[in-house]
């Protein structure tokens, strides 16, 4: 009695040897072709026993053996290296270089193409013509990471048809590298007015009573009239004061409440407070203004003891405080922005909060994407 096949465990069988091989392949329209060209011929010669036919079955089979061996050998031993800039920024296409070599000392691999399984890190496959043994070619891509965070073990494949394009086959390979990805510095759609009034509340800050003239402007209330311009004064009709510029740095307070009352439900206006701070912090010092940066787990004054980067890297990692401590205001005269969900909070610590973005700071701007480690592909 012939004993039965059972055919599930022959098809678990082949999918742990396919898997093994690491290996992936699908028929093109010309291996399509070939093989009903090999049926066709395999038909002719078993019908005819015309040894001629099947010399050309034969050929025909080892061209595709051949191509399949070849094809598979082309993709071995080839590594990738990704080298991104020091600093990577959310929603920002950033310039990057890839390396391939083939650690192969005795076949060079030929007609590889390079993609991202997440078309978004690399929308483009790369073609590389021909990859030497032992050696290896560079080339220049972009990248684009849509959120902040650590993004890490990002998924490649190298591809090719060659040498006949019967089949196309392609291999996954693991790029095993962590890229710590900062907050983007570019205001989002619907967030530029905010941004501006931001950048003209501070602006104000820096008029103040030094020997440098700042403008001319309308007298106000309680003003001494030692600054009282009478020529403006007497060609416009109204009382007119100059205005100086402060001798003293000015200081910008920024605090970023990360205790957040229900997490769920108020993470997105996290990540455009952190957005917000990451752009405050930025543009803060190109200008070389004093900033100090506040949190319930940081305290970072810049330029004394951190750079900008210092305060884009932690925001790039910040995550929901369990802490109640609240910091206080380092001094009565700053300009102070604090971000909050617990208003009251904040205003028992000290804090005047010149500017204040609270629950409804951000409603009606689009959403942000989530945020947070990665080990997956990065968007």
């Amino acid at each position: 009695m012939r004993p039965r096949i059972d055919r599930n465990s022959v098809r678990s069988l082949w999918r742990k040897v396919w898997a093994w091989s690491g290996v992936r392949q699908s028929v093109t329209w010309g291996g399509v072709a070939f093989a009903f060209l090999i049926l066709t011929i395999g038909l002719a010669a078993f019908a005819s026993a015309n040894n001629l036919l099947f010399l050309v079955l034969a050929a025909l089979l080892s061209t595709m053996l051949v191509s399949g061996l070849v094809s598979r050998l082309s993709l071995a031993g080839l590594e990738l290296k990704l080298l991104l800039p020091d600093h990577v920024f959310a929603r920002r296409r950033l310039p990057a270089r890839l390396q391939l070599h083939n650690s192969k000392s005795w076949m060079s691999s030929f007609s590889i193409q390079l993609a991202s399984s997440d078309q978004n890190e690399s929308p483009l496959r790369i073609y590389f013509p021909v990859i030497p043994a032992a050696s290896s070619v560079e080339t220049l891509t972009t990248v684009y990471f849509s959120r902040r965070g650590i993004h890490g073990n990002s998924q490649y494949q190298f591809m090719t048809r060659f040498p006949f394009g019967f089949t196309e086959r392609r291999l996954h390979v693991p790029l095993e590298r962590e890229v710590l990805v900062y907050p983007s510095i570019d205001p989002r759609p619907g967030m530029e007015g905010l941004m501006l009034s931001f950048e003209a509340d501070i602006a104000a800050g820096f008029r103040g009573r030094g020997a440098d003239f700042y403008r001319i402007r309308p007298y106000e209330s309680n003003e001494s009239v030692r600054h009282v311009d009478w020529k403006s004064t007497a060609h416009t009709g109204a009382l007119q004061v100059r205005e100086f510029v402060r001798e003293e740095d000015y200081l910008v307070e920024v605090f970023l409440d990360l205790a957040l009352p229900g997490f769920h439900s108020h993470h997105q206006w996290l990540e455009r407070a952190i957005d917000c701070c990451a752009y405050l912090a930025w543009r803060l010092a190109e200008r070389n203004v004093r900033l100090r940066f506040v949190t319930q787990t940081c305290d970072l004054r810049l330029p004394e003891s951190a750079s900008v980067y210092t305060i884009l890297e932690f925001l790039a990692r910040a995550e929901p405080s369990l802490s109640a401590k609240t910091i206080s205001p380092h001094e009565e005269s700053s300009f102070q922005i604090v971000f909050s969900l617990s208003p009251q909070s904040i205003a028992n610590a000290g804090w005047r909060a010149d500017r204040l973005l609270a629950a409804d700071a951000f409603d009606g701007y689009p959403p942000e994407p989530s945020a947070g480690s990665s080990r997956s592909a990065p968007h």
